[in-house]
């Protein structure tokens, strides 16, 4: 009976180590390849009916093309995906993503293509 209650403790200590590594790794590293400056950054949990706050609104200058931030942020609501908005400093145009699993994805990289004019996002 005792290596039974052992085992439970072991596996009861494993899976909460994996729920609180699964919420860590919902911050993200975002590459900015646009060739344009991005001056706003939103996340909210996927189909929800507006957008958390901005979470570059507290940083001075504008996320740069060529430059990469780690977002980290403190979800409200427990859930792996999320919708992904930026916004343009050059003419306030935008680029939204839907259903982006952050429990799997821990790099996004927008690249904008000229031709199409679309913004596009590799996640890793």
């Amino acid at each position: 009976m005792l290596k039974y209650a052992l085992a439970f403790t072991i596996f009861a200590a494993a899976s909460a180590g994996s729920a609180a590594a699964q919420e860590a790794k919902q911050d993200f590293e975002l590459v900015n390849k646009t060739g344009y400056d991005i001056s706003e950054v939103y996340l909210s949990a996927s189909h929800a009916d507006s957008w958390e706050e901005d979470l570059l609104a507290n940083e001075d200058d504008n996320f740069g093309d060529d430059e990469s931030k780690t977002i980290h942020f403190q979800p409200k609501v427990k859930t792996c995906l999320w919708d992904l908005k930026v916004v343009y400093d050059e003419d306030d145009s935008s680029a939204v993503w839907h259903e982006i699993n952050l429990c799997e994805v821990s790099k996004i990289t927008l690249r904008y293509n000229a031709k199409s004019g679309e913004t596009k996002a590799i996640f890793d």
